[in-house]
């Protein structure tokens, strides 16, 4: 009787309540021989799945445990929403209800993010075209979104999420939004200062009330982060100027009922302000007393500078790694005296133990090579830990131009005292850039561009580059490349090869009837030879051919063919140097750069020499305001009693050199008016750059304003100031996703009748 009740007892469980089931007596199954399982209930999941996750096989013993253990495995799958298991004789069926997929994820309403991006973050949870549909997944990306959404200060956003059955047990799910108006800031108090005006600290902040520029520096939408930043901003403020128990007592954020206006209070404890009455060093100092002094920038009777205490604690920690010291400890620990409003300070140093560098490992480079970051490194594996040499390996890495952030990491190796591991992790970008484009001008009517850069082809690090432009007056077609290491000791290669097609237009020239051709042709090979980490001298060759074809030339290029011929040959070498210290080559706010290259024509029709020399200087002011210098030095004569290459030519005017005159029309000129340039040039140029008036402290946008001289000189003349050409003017600069964009409105100084203005000018390109 009892096997018989035991063949037609059904046992039914769910999620939640199976294990509890399964321990009542009244819903035992006595143990027995499994002869055969089924299963029922598959639409797409395949039987192997099911029978891989159970905990018994056909012919093995089956009880209350293992059925038990059996529904946990299947659920635990994902894939169904109900598992039950039946007992027929000694016949197991299993019994499934698979969830419905997801056929569909849609986004109504969603303006502030791209569908795709939204696409792409639930994909990575797994909410997906084809995946199992889990309630408890669409309601955390509900969640996640809605945050995102007050992340951008739009508080009132309501996400509703629709589910929507189709055939095929699928659905499709629609998270439908209503994003309503931005929340933004009305108000920002800063309550308890005395010292500095409210008005002065607000404008520290990034974080503002608004400005006519705030749809594109959304600096009156809160965040979070940004308030923190700002809050730290403000305590640096105060510690710079002496206040050195300054704190912030608290922080109020208050939104309006109808979630539209956000109101900021920060309440602040100034404090006495304190003057740095001596420093002192205690401890073990390697004998170096002197040394590790000159490092000290804490300068005592100056009021107190939590900047230089912070400088001064990194320069020891710094100076104690370049001796193989990775552990040591500095502390500034000062001795208040509030009756006087003094304070003094004591460096305690502690060296700890020595070390050396077991390994070196990086990560994040999915694309670039290791041996391309290795290859920069100066601090070596299993060599003596050197903090100078780590740090020079750090920046020599962030200086090639592939990663967005490079972090460099010391990690003790367990069990061994005198052993670290360097961890390097970086973050890749982009390295290449695919144009595709057409452009039009009164000069070159439609011309086609194409160009194709990879900074780091193949992962290799080598550069290569692809640029055609075909215009009816001008076209040109250059290939480059470099491979930084074409030496193991660091030597570079580039090389270019290039043609280059000019035919003049008759509104140039004003000459009815013209037809000549103007066509340059090379290829040049250089050498970079780095003799120190910002010095690389530069030494190579090149093979260029000029052919002039056509009838009614200007004076200058029938000139040119009476000396070389139509057809004329000329073999430069180049040798150059250049030395790199600004702390950026794209917005450079301070450090200096220099360069000087030089061609010499060896061999060929035309013997020549041509030089050129470039300064630069960036000079911060403060946080805001920076100053940047340029001048510039070109100079070139013939050999042999030879005139000058007119292919040589310097050419001055535009932006780049002397803004308000058009470009390339300074300095000499034919019977026919043509500007020709010459061998001689000279560039100043002054710059102050600020902010946008109402872009706050974004450094994207910036305004500047320069003051510009110089002028190009003939061979037989000489280098003169009374006839440069200035101007004067205020821009535009933008870091736009093309790159640099700088828009320029000039004023000429001294102009000549004969020159030609051109008062707005615009580039996508270097500063200067």
């Amino acid at each position: 009787m009892q096997k018989q009740i035991k063949r037609f007892k059904v046992r039914s469980v769910s999620a939640v309540v199976a294990s509890f089931l399964i321990a009542h007596a009244a819903w035992a199954v006595d143990p027995f021989t499994v002869r055969d399982i089924r299963v029922e209930g598959l639409q797409r999941v395949e039987p192997g799945t099911i029978f891989a996750s159970l905990p018994f096989r056909v012919g093995e013993t089956y009880n209350d445990d293992k059925g038990a253990g059996a529904i946990r495995a299947l659920f635990g799958l994902g894939l169904f929403k109900d598992v039950r298991l039946e007992v027929s004789g000694d016949v197991l069926v299993v019994i499934v209800e698979e969830r419905p997929t997801v056929a569909d994820v849609d986004f109504v309403g969603a303006k502030e993010f791209d569908k795709e991006v939204l696409k792409k973050a639930l994909r990575e949870i797994g909410l997906t075209d084809g995946r199992p549909f889990d309630k408890a997944l669409a309601d955390r990306a509900e969640q996640e979104l809605k945050r995102q959404y007050i992340n951008r200060s739009l508080y009132g956003a309501e996400v509703v999420t629709t589910v929507t059955p189709i055939e095929r047990n699928r659905v499709n799910v629609t998270f439908s939004v209503t994003e309503g108006d931005v929340a933004k800031i009305k108000e920002i108090r800063i309550v308890g200062n005395k010292v500095f005006s409210e008005s002065t600290l607000r404008g520290l902040f990034d974080l503002d009330t608004g400005g006519w520029l705030s749809w594109y520096t959304k600096s009156d939408r809160y965040s979070r982060a940004k308030l923190n930043a700002d809050i730290e901003t403000l305590r640096s403020y105060y510690l710079t100027r002496g206040y050195l128990e300054f704190k912030v007592d608290s922080t109020q954020v208050a939104i309006s009922p109808n979630k539209q206006d956000i109101s900021v209070t920060i309440n602040v404890t100034e404090g006495e302000r304190f003057t740095v009455s001596g420093v002192k060093l205690e401890g073990n100092f390697l004998e170096r007393e002197d040394e590790f002094k000159s490092l000290v920038t804490i300068k005592p009777g100056e009021p107190y500078n939590a900047d230089q205490v912070a400088q001064t604690v990194k320069a020891f920690v710094e100076y104690y790694g370049s001796f193989g010291f990775a552990f040591a400890k500095v502390d500034a620990q000062p001795e208040i005296d509030r009756t006087n409003n003094r304070v003094a300070f004591v460096l305690q140093g502690e060296p700890s133990r020595r070390a050396y560098v077991r390994r070196i490992n990086i990560s994040g480079n999915n694309r670039t090579r290791d041996e391309v970051v290795r290859r920069e490194f100066r601090q070596f594996e299993a060599s003596w830990y050197d903090g100078d040499k780590i740090r020079l390996s750090r920046d020599r890495v962030d200086r090639l131009g592939f990663f967005t952030e490079v972090n460099v990491d010391t990690q003790e190796v367990p069990g061994t005292p005198d052993q670290v591991d360097l961890n390097l992790a970086v973050v890749e970008k982009p390295t290449g850039n695919l144009q595709l484009g057409a452009g039009f001008s009164s000069a070159d009517r439609l011309s086609l561009v194409f160009g194709f850069k990879q900074e780091n082809a193949f992962g290799t690090g080598n550069y290569l580059g692809l640029e055609v432009n075909t215009g009816k007056y001008n076209r040109q077609l250059v290939l480059s490349t470099v491979d930084p290491y074409f030496t193991n000791d660091g030597i570079s290669r580039t090389i270019d090869v290039y043609t280059r097609t000019s035919r003049p237009y008759s509104s140039q020239i004003g000459v009815v009837n013209t037809d000549y051709e103007l066509k340059t042709t090379g290829a040049s090979i250089r050498f970079g030879v780095p003799f120190s980490e910002v010095d690389t001298v530069y030494f190579g060759g090149g093979l260029e051919q000029i052919d002039i074809s056509g009838t009614n030339l200007p004076a200058v290029y029938q000139t040119h063919i009476n000396t070389f011929g139509a057809k004329s040959n000329s073999v430069p070498l180049t040798i150059g140097w250049s030395r790199d210290e600004r702390d950026s080559a794209l917005v450079p706010t301070k450090g200096r750069f220099q360069r000087v290259y030089g061609d010499w024509g060896v061999a060929g029709d035309a013997r020549f020499l041509r030089a050129n020399y470039q300064f630069q200087q960036y000079i911060p002011l403060n946080k805001q305001f920076t100053i940047a210098l340029n001048s510039e030095l070109g100079w070139g004569k013939g050999l042999n009693g030879q005139p000058f290459p007119v292919f040589k030519n310097f050419y001055s005017g535009g932006l780049g050199s002397v803004r308000g005159y058009e470009p390339g029309t300074l300095g000499p000129r034919d019977s026919q008016n043509n500007s020709i340039g010459g061998p001689k040039k000279i560039t100043l140029n002054a710059e102050i750059l600020a902010p946008f008036p109402g872009a706050g402290n974004d450094r994207t946008l910036r305004l500047f304003g320069f003051v510009d001289a110089g002028n190009v000189f003939g061979e037989n003349e000489k280098y003169s100031l009374g006839e440069m050409r200035s101007s004067v003017g205020f821009g535009v600069s933008w870091i736009s996703p093309l790159g640099p964009l700088r828009l320029a409105f000039a004023h000429p100084m001294n102009k000549k009748p004969t020159d030609k203005i051109q008062r707005l000018q615009f580039q996508i390109g270097t500063s200067f």
